[in-house]
């Protein structure tokens, strides 16, 4: 009896945290929740009336399993004390306490900043590393992990461990090397030495975490460095937020906080911690809900709420009126409703958001199995073509990146990433002797095009003509009418040799052929070369006979085909299950076609059963129709910003 009294204390402390009359929140079984806590508000936690009060507001709200303690951002550096009663007060409240550090000169105010001195001028908005050059800032770094680990057996850096001062120090030390790689170089010294090294130093069983950010094209400018740093720390964490397509320079697509964590996981098989979102820049509230679905659609242990007093902030609904009446999987009524039954009044805080959100994809994770996608090779330390994995994620095309080429797979993606391995054009050749399929990017033809002995003339004889054409019409599936594009498209000229490689998808250009997808030949194996728009947010506005054409060939051979417009994406899972989700402001009529016949599927949700259907015939010019295996049709309705998610039986 004394042992069972002891192990529901910490439950029953913190039901007494709660407002009279609350229910806690419901539990989510399928992955844990952490919150960050910047300095700023640890700071604030000095008043315990403060930090009881907002902590009863979050935690009636979401269901909190760790909380990350920072110690230092800015120039503010918490004191022991603080840093000691501020732990205490979680840990008898049953939270995990770990500890944070924003290792940031200056240009971020998460919490409180303090006029900290930065070593370089920087314009107001910038972010400033500090300066890894510099000897005092350097023991600074020492300083602290020894200080954070004297407190806690788990850090976790924030995503300003990176390097972008150019002091004349840095400018000194640089010499003749790269700012790349000698920022790579003095990151992983520093890392290894100032940061792990300091912190075991004081404390041998401590574990230290490197969250890394979501902009991945550009780290190793930065010195991030996604080869050394995941075996320097004892694990990573992924930055899954990304905020508003448009409005930003990032080129972040919302696709990037499924497929960023998949990467990640490749790069670092089981020492992947989870997902970090934060509540900025979002126009309306869905999109930060899509940022925690999408992390979790992922299959990751744990999504990091960022940041403590962000949780408190009445959320902003947004520009949200075109949808707001429709059934979406985000409802402001059921929100206000969940912030009603925590014990709050007026408009729901971000933790409400976050707890009904997060309850939402809970019932669902635990259902599918592991993800099924192309798999894209980008090499350690690579950049070409920003992100485009992502847009082709938005289009209903899903995509698995990989550090080291997926041999195993039998579908890969090649972007222009994969020209910084030399050996690219030998490893496509071998994978195509093996009867496998390689798709290439017009970005890729051009850095391979010729014949030399590392280059794709080896494979096929196709180039770029250095022209471009403005695309103003598609052409239908196997010769039948296509129609107008709704603006023309900029694509590279593609020349290519008749009948020895053939134009797959085909656009044109005021009546000159612009193919999108060319095929080619290779012993048992298939070639693609697909044209990337210039602008690749022009992938969106394919006509959807278009789109569904390039899934038919890019995903031959995977268990769903996929008819639906843009901006709705298709998350597959090795267990027969699937999720499309869609992030357009409108309705998506969406079509499903499962190989083979009497096929059901059934909504991992509600239970409910949708009945298919034989697909039509293919029409086409030819007195003979197309072969077509047998399959089964279903067809759907998605809502705006919303996910549905079915198992294939």
């Amino acid at each position: 009896m004394a042992h069972r009294i002891h192990t529901l204390l910490p439950v029953l402390v913190a039901l007494s945290c709660l407002p009279s009359g609350a229910a806690p929140p419901p539990a989510h079984d399928q992955f844990h929740v952490a919150v960050y806590i910047p300095v700023g508000a640890v700071e604030q936690m000095k008043d315990p009336a403060w930090l009881r009060k907002t902590w009863n507001e979050i935690s009636s709200q979401v269901k909190v399993d760790k909380v990350y303690i920072e110690t230092y951002r800015s120039g503010l550096v918490a004191d022991d004390a603080l840093i000691d009663s501020v732990k205490k007060f979680f840990v008898d409240q049953g939270i995990e306490a770990a500890g944070g550090i924003a290792y940031v000169g200056g240009g971020d105010n998460a919490g409180r900043v303090s006029n900290f001195k930065v070593t370089q001028k920087v314009e107001p908005g910038q972010f400033i590393s500090l300066c890894y050059t510099d000897p005092a800032q350097r023991e600074l770094v020492k300083h602290l992990a020894e200080l954070t680990a004297r407190h806690f057996d788990e850090i976790i850096l924030d995503d300003f461990f990176f390097y972008n001062t150019k002091t004349a120090s840095d400018i000194a030390a640089k010499g003749g090397q790269s700012w790349t790689s000698f920022r790579l170089a003095m990151m992983d010294d520093v890392s290894r030495d100032l940061v792990v090294g300091a912190a075991r130093s004081v404390n041998p069983k401590v574990k230290v975490i490197i969250k890394f950010p979501n902009w991945y094209e550009h780290f190793q400018a930065n010195g991030y460095d996604l080869d050394q740093e995941p075996q320097i720390f004892d694990g990573i964490y992924t930055g899954t937020e990304t905020r508003d397509p448009v409005y930003n320079d990032q080129h972040l697509q919302q696709y990037e906080s499924y497929e960023i964590i998949r990467y990640f996981d490749n790069i670092a098989p089981g020492r992947n911690g989870g997902g970090w979102v934060d509540t900025y820049g979002c126009r309306y509230l869905d999109r930060y809900a899509e940022q925690l679905w999408d992390t979790m659609l992922a299959k990751t242990p744990q999504i990091m709420l960022f940041q403590y007093s962000d949780l408190l902030r009445a959320a902003q609904a947004g520009d949200r009126k075109a949808w707001s009446n429709l059934d979406t999987t985000f409802k402001m009524a059921e929100l206000d409703k969940w912030s009603a039954r925590g014990g709050a009044t007026g408009q729901p805080s971000y933790a409400a958001v976050a707890g009904y959100s997060l309850a939402k994809v809970n019932d669902v994770v635990g259902k599918l199995g592991d993800p099924v996608a192309i798999a894209n090779y980008k090499p350690y330390q690579s950049t070409g073509e920003d992100f485009l994995p992502n847009y082709l994620g938005m289009i209903g095309i899903p995509i698995e990146m990989y550090p080291e080429f997926p041999t195993k797979a039998k579908t890969i993606l090649l972007t222009e990433d994969a020209k910084f391995d030399q050996q690219i054009v030998s490893k496509i050749k071998a994978h195509l002797l093996q009867g496998g399929t390689v798709i290439i990017t017009s970005g890729l033809l051009k850095a391979l095009q010729g014949n030399g002995p590392n280059q794709l003339g080896q494979v096929a004889e196709i180039g770029l003509t250095g022209s471009q054409l403005s695309a103003d019409h598609y052409q239908g599936f196997f010769g039948m009418p296509g129609g107008a594009l709704p603006h023309n498209i900029l694509l590279p000229q593609i020349s290519f040799q008749t009948n020895d490689t053939w134009p797959e998808v085909r656009l044109t250009a005021n009546g000159n052929g612009a193919p999108l997808l060319l095929q080619d030949r290779y012993a048992n194996g298939l070639l693609y070369v697909l044209d990337v728009p210039d602008n690749p947010f022009d992938l969106y506005d394919l006509p959807q006979p278009v789109l569904t054409s390039l899934r038919r060939f890019l995903l031959r051979g995977f268990p769903v085909q996929f008819n639906a417009p843009s901006q709705v994406s298709l998350f597959l899972y090795d267990n027969n299950t699937f999720v499309t989700e869609s992030f357009l402001d409108h309705p998506a009529a969406v079509t499903i076609s499962l190989a083979g016949t009497d096929h059901h599927l059934r909504n991992l949700v509600t239970g409910q059963t949708l009945a298919g259907q034989q697909p039509p015939p293919i029409k086409t010019p030819f007195v003979r129709p197309m072969p077509q295996p047998p399959a089964t049709e279903f067809r759907l309705t998605v809502q705006p910003h919303s996910f549905v998610a079915f198992a294939a039986e």
